[in-house]
């Protein structure tokens, strides 16, 4: 096991050989599956499983992103004795959109998110006799995985959020962004429209990018989207805005009845959401008496947003806390 955790540190170095190598060939074993979220939308998600695995993660990844993005940080988790789920969330992925047009990243209600997760927990997770059930969230995922626990907090034994979205940067002063989009909301028509200063997905520099230092993997990122169209998501729209600020506002608001064994790492370069609602939210916890892992976000020095398609050190740095929380945390029984 050791010498498999050495090898996060040295992977860049031969990137290219390991992703067409032996993690295309782990990749080839999952099991595609779908189910019927909310309004009827199809969700979709992928799974891998060994006979020999006692334990699970269910992986809850960021806006736009789908599952396949996620090959690397599977293989890594799969091979320190983990099931892995990944879910794709409605409106992005391989799950079904919401609009015509397909690149707006658009919901109805933030709590589609959540009630599309509980069922997939109910589908997938609850009915499998695992020894421990964990779960691992980036961004909005970490926003929808935290609304989920305060519904089912017995759900999973312990949780990892990453860079989770409590808050969100925005380049105008809060309250000039809240009456534009309660003016938008008021119009269907501009409600369903790309926010102000956002459009259809479209490749960004490498140079210019604001979620990871690692070349290599943000290349890789973008490739799954270039290879698939049918995986692209631009920006979004003013209702999903309005919808997961709110959603971020609640959250902060009913931390101190987040009861679920919690670890937050917060990406100490991060310019796409906002750092002091994770703090805040953190904080709540600990005067509640529940704290999170170390009672504050453990702070991933230099990483940007992207915290688990970082750097070698830095995600190497992650993934160590995030495995030995999961092998500290006792399971409960799930509800």
């Amino acid at each position: 096991m050791e010498h498999f955790k050495n090898s996060w540190l040295i992977r860049e170095k031969a990137f290219a050989a390991f992703a067409t190598g032996p993690l295309l060939d782990f990749w080839k074993q999952r099991e595609e599956c779908w189910f019927t979220g909310v309004d009827n939308i199809a969700i979709r998600y992928v799974r891998l499983t060994s006979a020999d695995h006692t334990k699970a993660i269910v992986i809850c990844p960021g806006r736009i992103e789908s599952y396949v993005k996620y090959p690397e940080l599977a293989w890594d988790l799969f091979h320190c004795g983990y099931d892995i789920f990944i879910i794709d969330h409605r409106g992005q992925g391989r799950s079904g959109r919401l609009l015509s047009d397909t690149h707006r990243g658009h919901v109805v209600s933030f709590d589609d998110y959540v009630t599309d997760l509980k069922t997939f927990y109910q589908r997938e997770i609850a009915p499998r006799a695992y020894y421990a059930r964990y779960a691992l969230a980036h961004s909005m995922g970490g926003a929808i995985l935290t609304k989920m626990l305060l519904r089912q907090p017995q759900a999973f034994d312990a949780v990892v959020l990453t860079a989770p979205m409590f808050g969100i940067q925005l380049p105008m002063p809060g309250w000039l962004a809240r009456s534009i989009l309660n003016m938008a909301e008021q119009c269907p028509v501009l409600r369903d429209s790309y926010a102000l200063g956002t459009g259809s997905w479209r490749i960004r520099p490498f140079a210019l990018n604001d979620l990871t230092h690692s070349r290599e993997r943000y290349r890789r990122s973008v490739r799954f989207y270039a290879d698939e169209p049918a995986l692209q998501v631009g920006g979004p729209t003013y209702h999903w805005v309005r919808e997961s600020l709110q959603a971020g506002q609640e959250i902060v608001h009913q931390a101190a009845a987040v009861s679920t064994p919690l670890l937050l790492l917060q990406a100490g370069e991060d310019e796409v959401v906002d750092n002091r609602a994770q703090d805040l939210f953190c904080q709540t916890m600990t005067a509640a008496g529940q704290p999170c892992a170390g009672g504050r976000p453990e702070v991933i020095t230099g990483a940007r947003h992207e915290i688990f398609f970082e750097k070698d050190r830095m995600r190497a740095e992650a993934l160590e806390k995030t495995v030995n929380f999961f092998s500290g945390c006792p399971p409960v029984s799930p509800a």
